[in-house]
């Protein structure tokens, strides 16, 4: 068996000092830059759709295809300097992009508008110097078009009609328009046609950078993972352009949970299964095959969603679709195939309330679910003590935490006195070290964690990037809704990385680990 060894965070995360105050997805090479050094093979992504005006939470994309252009470089982007680049900028936006690299956070709202403006801008000088000159270039935007028309005209035709009729759903547009009506649909093309264009721009440009950045993590040995995630926004172009096959009065989330003793209501429509299954998966299968041509692999999200899809109606009521378990069987079986089918590494997030029947499925399918520390565990035993990673199964995925739990510092921190012994005690067993559990968390305690982690029997080993150095920091908190959600970055830009001692000893230390 080929162990893998990596780190997961979001691209928003990691800015590099030449971003713009946002990660970039240039900046995916010095990360692999640095991963190497580590030792490290792998590079977890948290989903890079475009997100609705307002939002920041990657799960709830406006589109399933689509990459956010929020992630895109304006640095060394030749259209944009030829208009002028930085100085093309007003002062208050170039005051607004000095505050935005130097914010602690990630400034959703702000950096997105600076990016729009710049993009513009960028799009014009492209239209005059290689479009209407019918130029090489030219000649390329338009191969990409035609290439990718069977996911690209939805989006560039919703963001158009999103941009024309701002500040509510697609619903709220003309009627015929939200019916999708032919001749509706026509004359929006017709009187949004640079609009489209535009949107069909920018996914060239970011296609560009992707492919770029793709191929520097390869030639440094580093693959590069992606999250599918379980929904879109009901406010997207893929439910606008399939509305047959989404209930969006119904809401999808979870069950009653250690996260939520109500559950969660993530406000994401619910799949009509019978019309999905009729299609014979057609928009399960772009998805799959979407994911296949940006990534070497991908988690799929909320697995047991695809079993059995836990709904909240208007009038209160919750409900699974399907509601009996030979058809959730069948249905994510079927589902899960699918996305095999792409040839690429598939692994699940097979956490939460999961029924067992799920979890057999994907062992029988060689699917690799997931293997938290903190919640692997013996718990009919004295003690309720954690199993050893070494004892995790081959096909799996280990890790000591995700973007839903607090980091391992946090979990040591706030943890009653059983777990705290109970850690020390699989740490002794283990002979990594023994270590009081009464004491505060350290540095040595940290590094026990992480070779205690690299001891695992997982095909695959992905570290959050804040247990990695110890530290507290969030990217999520379930259930809750603020800007303390999705917006943690980096302390250092990640082009520094390679000159700064704290990184590289972190480096050296996982390399040594392996």
């Amino acid at each position: 068996m080929t162990r893998h060894c990596g780190v997961s965070l979001p691209l928003s995360s990691m800015p590099s000092s030449r971003s713009w105050g946002i990660g970039e997805i240039p900046d995916l090479a010095p990360m692999g830059q640095w991963l190497q050094a580590a030792g490290c093979d792998q590079l977890m992504l948290l989903p890079v759709g475009t997100m609705p005006r307002g939002q920041s939470s990657p799960y709830s994309a406006c589109s399933a295809m689509a990459i956010d252009p929020i992630y895109l470089s304006l640095d060394g982007m030749d259209d944009f300097s030829r208009a002028g680049g930085l100085e093309c900028l007003s002062s208050d936006a170039r005051r607004w992009l000095d505050d935005a690299r130097g914010s602690t956070r990630v400034r959703f709202a702000e950096v997105r508008e600076l990016k729009d403006v710049a993009l513009w801008r960028a799009f014009r000088q492209f239209v005059s110097d290689d479009w209407d000159q019918r130029t090489i270039r030219a000649g390329e935007f338009a191969a990409f078009t035609h290439r990718e028309r069977w996911w690209l005209d939805d989006y560039a035709l919703f963001q158009a009609c999103a941009a024309e009729w701002p500040g509510g759903q697609w619903r709220d547009w003309p009627a015929a328009v939200a019916r999708r009506e032919p001749a509706a649909i026509n004359e929006v093309r017709r009187h949004l046609g640079r609009r489209l264009m535009f949107e069909q721009y920018v996914q060239w440009v970011a296609e560009t950078q992707w492919r770029a950045s793709r191929q520097s993590l390869s030639e440094l040995g580093v693959a590069l993972f992606g999250d599918l995630p379980f929904a879109v926004d009901a406010h997207s172009a893929d439910v606008w352009a399939r509305q047959d096959e989404f209930l969006t009065d119904v809401s999808v989330g979870v069950p009653p949970d250690d996260f939520s003793d109500t559950g969660q209501d993530w406000g994401l429509p619910m799949y009509r299964w019978d019309v999905i299954h009729q299609t014979g998966f057609a928009w399960l299968r772009q998805r799959a095959e979407r994911m296949r041509s940006l990534y070497d692999g991908f988690r799929v999200d909320h697995l047991v969603g695809f079993y059995r899809t836990y709904g909240k109606a208007p009038s209160g009521e919750t409900f699974f679709l399907p509601p009996d378990e030979p058809t959730q069987l069948a249905q994510g079986e079927a589902v899960m195939r699918v996305f095999l089918e792409t040839g690429v590494d598939v692994v699940a997030e097979d956490l939460g309330t999961v029924p067992g029947f799920v979890r057999e499925s994907i062992a029988r399918l060689g699917v690799g679910g997931y293997k938290v520390l903190r919640w692997e565990r013996a718990w009919s035993l004295p003690g309720r003590p954690f199993v050893e990673p070494a004892h995790y199964p081959g096909r799996s995925v280990a890790t000591t935490g995700t973007h839903d739990t607090e980091p391992m510092a946090a979990w040591w921190d706030a943890a009653p006195a059983g777990d705290r012994h109970a850690m020390a005690d699989v740490l002794n067993r283990t002979g990594i070290g023994a270590w009081d559990p009464a004491a505060p968390w350290t540095d040595a305690l940290r590094d026990g964690i992480l070779r205690l982690m690299a001891s695992a029997a997982s095909d695959h080993l992905f570290f959050p990037i804040q247990d990695v150095f110890g530290w507290r920091d969030r990217i999520n908190t379930p259930a809750t809704v603020g800007e303390h959600n999705w917006t943690w970055r980096l302390p250092w830009a990640m082009d520094t990385w390679m000159e700064r001692e704290e990184t590289r000893d972190r480096a050296a230390f996982l390399c040594q680990c392996r």
